[in-house]
C-alpha cells in the first residue's frame, strides 16, 4: 500500500468517526461515543503512518521534502492537527459530545483532499521559494494554531445552540441536553483560542523569518500575509476583550466563530481569490 491508500483508509476512519459522534449527540448513547472516539483515534494513528510513508516516498522520487507543501498535503496535515488536538482535548476534560461539531468540518477536509486533483496529490520537487529549512516549523506551527482555531469554531457553535434552549420547549432544550454546561462550553472555548493564538503568533513570526531568507524582506504585504495579520488581530482583540471587558458567553461564541471564518479564507479563499507570492499553496 501507498500513502495515498492509506490517507483514504484515514478519511473513512473519519467520516464514520463524523457519523458517530453526530449519533452520540442525537441519541445520548456512551457507546456510540466511544466508538466514535475509537475511530478518530485509529484515523489519527494511520494518518500517522501515511505522512511518514509520504515523506519517506518522496526521498524515493527525488524530492525529499516534508509532505507539507500544497493544498492536498496541507488539507491532510490540517485534519491531523485537529484531530489529534480534539482527541486531547476530549482526554483531558472528558466531553466527548465536541466530537460531534469538530469531527463532520476534519472529515469534510479529508474527503476534499481525497477527491481533489490528482496532480496536486502527487508528489513534486519543491519550488526555490520552498527550499528552506523553516518549511516544517513554518507550516506546523500555523496549522497547530488552525487546529485549535476549528475546535473552537465548534465550541462557538456548542455554546450558542446551548444558550438558544434557556427558554425553549422542553424538546428543542432535550436536543441539546447531552451538550456541556454554558460555564464549561465558554472556559473550553477561551483555553483553545488561547492555545491556537501562541501557535498562530509562533507562526507568523517563523513565516517572517523564513521570507526574510527567502525573498529579501519580513513582510511584503502578500494577500496571505495581510489576511493573516487580520486573523491575529481578530483573535488577539477577542483576548483583549475577554482579559480587560470581560467578555463571556455568546460575544465570545461568535468571535470564536468569526475568528475561524477569517482562518478559513487566510488558509483556503485567498490561494482561490487573490494571487500573490502564497499562491503556489494552491497548486
Amino acid at each position: 500500500m501507498d500513502s495515498s491508500q492509506f490517507f483514504g483508509v484515514t478519511m473513512i476512519a473519519y467520516l464514520l468517526a463524523a457519523a458517530f459522534y453526530l449519533g452520540l449527540f442525537l441519541f445520548k448513547h456512551p457507546r456510540i461515543g466511544f466508538i466514535g472516539m475509537v475511530l478518530a483515534l485509529s484515523g489519527v494513528i494511520v494518518q500517522t503512518a501515511a505522512i511518514g510513508l509520504r515523506w519517506y516516498e518522496s526521498y524515493q522520487m527525488g524530492a525529499g521534502h516534508a509532505p507539507l507543501t500544497n493544498m492536498y498535503e496541507s488539507l491532510v496535515f490540517f485534519a491531523w492537527c485537529t484531530t489529534l488536538f480534539y482527541l486531547i482535548m476530549e482526554y483531558r476534560f472528558k466531553v466527548r459530545v465536541m466530537g460531534a461539531f469538530v469531527m463532520p468540518c476534519v472529515a469534510v477536509a479529508m474527503a476534499y483532499a481525497s477527491f481533489s486533483d490528482r496532480i496536486d496529490s502527487q508528489i513534486s520537487p519543491l519550488i526555490p521559494a520552498l527550499q528552506s529549512n523553516w518549511l516544517i516549523a513554518h507550516v506546523v506551527t500555523c496549522f497547530i494554531g488552525y487546529g485549535a482555531f476549528a475546535m473552537a469554531g465548534g465550541l462557538g457553535v456548542m455554546h450558542l445552540l446551548k444558550q438558544s434552549t434557556q427558554n425553549k420547549k422542553a424538546s428543542a432544550a432535550s436536543l441539546f441536553a447531552s451538550l456541556p454546561e454554558l460555564k464549561v462550553i465558554d472556559d473550553l472555548t477561551h483555553k483553545t483560542i488561547v492555545f491556537g493564538f501562541m501557535w498562530l503568533s509562533a507562526g507568523i513570526i517563523t513565516g517572517a523569518i523564513w521570507a526574510n531568507e527567502a525573498w529579501g524582506t519580513y513582510w511584503s504585504w502578500d494577500p496571505k500575509e495581510t489576511w493573516s495579520i487580520i486573523t491575529w488581530f481578530m483573535y488577539a482583540l477577542t483576548l483583549h476583550a475577554r482579559f480587560t471587558r470581560g467578555w463571556r458567553g455568546n460575544r465570545i461564541a461568535w468571535l470564536a466563530i468569526i475568528g475561524f471564518i477569517a482562518v478559513f479564507f487566510t488558509y483556503f479563499g485567498v490561494n482561490f481569490f487573490l494571487s500573490g507570492l502564497h499562491s503556489y499553496g494552491s497548486s
